[in-house]
């Protein structure tokens, strides 16, 4: 599931092999080196950041995140290392570009007026809005009058409080409540738990975390336009590694390289409605820990990712192992006989059975996909064959290049998948009428699942490193929360 080396270095097409060349004659002479010389140096590009699902996170196949692979990327076009100085709170993340802490710093930036008078930000990848949330079940908030007297929670230092005290040089009775040691997605969590009343949040981080936290929902924007996520560096005369970090950026843009990371990190986005979202989130808890050991095992059996198991087994049957539809399949994989008798399974509403049939038949399509197929495309493509058949799946991708698209690309084969159920297009094809855009809703749904379980075992893992590193319980952990936002 990791973003390719190669896609993210063929969208840098600027050449730095003259700079590499001219590099001994620079550092020949008499004179300070600038940031870029350094860093190319030492091979190192060290960046400030703060752990969490919008800009990095350790992932069960290493580190990934928006701002982590943006950065890799960048580190990998200079040909330098990557390293990563954390800081929690966004005031100290300011103070420290710079210094031997970092470069520069990636860590989901809101570009501000205020801001800008500290560091130089580097043109955006991002825009995002700033949302107030409110519990569903009690009374949305409709504007900023409605905030007041309410608990309301934000991140210390963020462009969210910048923008209340915007807004309270209106209205002088607005109070809310700051806190460091927090992640946007524990906003939601609070608001969703109705551990406090309201919170603000950024619209990506709302959109990557709302099919956790389905009771947060959004109530209005507060912030008056969109604003730009940007990469930050020192102010002063040397703009050596900055010049070439925005041009980095631009380039990204241009080849469509921030397109295909913004597709990867949240084209899942649309994949639930409230109502399933609440379902799934619970079933996480109540169902999943049933399974998981075995769909760990069959991961492990075949080079799989147990969690995309864990999702397509949902997609399949909501994690009922005694599942059976009108069509004849069954069992937690939803097995037809026939893929039941190719893989070895002999009962399909064995769930240990389903689960290793399910698997074994899914990497069997996995490997048939062209080997110049890589990453997320591979994956998406062959969850697309799994549900309408490795015949219409490559029917689409032949469509797909006859009419311009890239054959390759899961974000253009899928444009091109429901014109098989269109006469004109089908009959020119070797395997005729397919339901193509339910191969396009099976694949959206099962990356919406597929995020939100990894999401969940992300929390999971913070809150055991939050036990070990404090010696607090979950409960005294919700209880230090709560005590927190009652002052307010």
């Amino acid at each position: 599931m990791q973003y390719s080396k190669k896609s993210l270095l063929s969208a840098s097409r600027f050449s730095l092999a003259a700079l590499i060349l001219c590099l001994p004659f620079i550092l020949s002479a008499s004179h300070t080196p600038t940031a870029l010389e350094r860093v190319l140096e030492s091979g190192e590009l060290r960046i400030i950041s703060r752990n969490g699902p919008t800009t990095y996170y350790e992932g069960r196949l290493g580190l990934d995140g928006y701002d982590y692979t943006l950065a890799k990327a960048f580190a990998d076009h200079l040909d330098v290392e990557l390293a990563i100085t954390e800081e929690e709170n966004f005031g100290d993340i300011f103070q420290a570009v710079g210094s031997k802490s970092g470069q520069m710093a990636a860590a989901g930036l809101t570009v501000s007026e205020q801001r800008k008078e500290a560091v130089l930000f580097t043109r955006p990848y991002m825009q995002v809005t700033q949302e107030v949330l409110y519990r569903a079940g009690t009374k949305r908030p409709l504007n900023t009058e409605d905030l007041l007297g309410k608990s309301i929670l934000v991140i210390s230092n963020s462009s969210h409080v910048e923008r209340l005290q915007q807004l309270q040089l209106q209205m002088p009775l607005l109070r809310w409540h700051e806190q460091s040691d927090i992640e946007m997605s524990d906003l939601m969590e609070m608001v969703h738990t109705g551990t406090i009343d309201y919170a603000i949040v950024d619209s990506n981080a709302y959109d990557m975390n709302r099919s956790l936290y389905p009771r947060a929902r959004r109530a209005f924007t507060i912030s008056e336009s969109p604003q730009g996520i940007a990469w930050a560096f020192p102010q002063g005369s040397d703009r050596s590694l900055y010049d070439l970090a925005d041009s980095f950026i631009a380039n990204a843009e241009a080849t469509g390289m921030l397109k295909e990371m913004q597709e990867r990190f949240y084209g899942h986005v649309d994949g639930m409605d409230a109502g399933s979202a609440f379902t799934f989130a619970r079933r996480i808890q109540q169902r999943l820990p049933r399974w998981q050991e075995y769909l760990e095992i069959a991961g492990t059996m075949f080079d799989l990712d147990w969690q995309l198991l864990a999702a397509m087994s949902y997609q399949e049957s909501h994690w009922n192992s005694l599942a059976r539809s009108y069509t004849g399949v069954r069992g937690l994989m939803m097995l037809t006989r026939a893929t039941a008798k190719e893989v070895g399974v002999q009962d399909r509403l064995d769930p240990i059975q389903s689960i290793y049939g399910g698997a074994k038949y899914f990497r069997k399509i996995f490997d048939r996909i062209p080997e110049d197929i890589q990453g997320a495309d591979r994956t998406w493509l062959s969850l697309a064959a799994y549900n309408i058949g490795f015949g219409h799946m490559e029917d689409a991708r032949i469509l797909t290049e006859r009419m311009g698209g890239d054959p390759n690309k899961w974000t253009d084969v899928r444009t091109h998948l429901p014109l098989l159920t269109k006469r004109k297009y089908y009959r020119t094809t070797k395997h005729g009428y397919a339901r193509g855009w339910e191969a396009v809703k099976y694949v959206q749904n099962i990356r919406s699942f597929y995020n939100t379980i990894a999401l969940h075992e992300q929390v999971q893992m913070r809150r055991l490193a939050s036990v070990s590193k404090d010696g607090l319980t979950p409960v005294k952990f919700e209880r230090e929360i709560t005590e927190s936002t009652s002052l307010l």
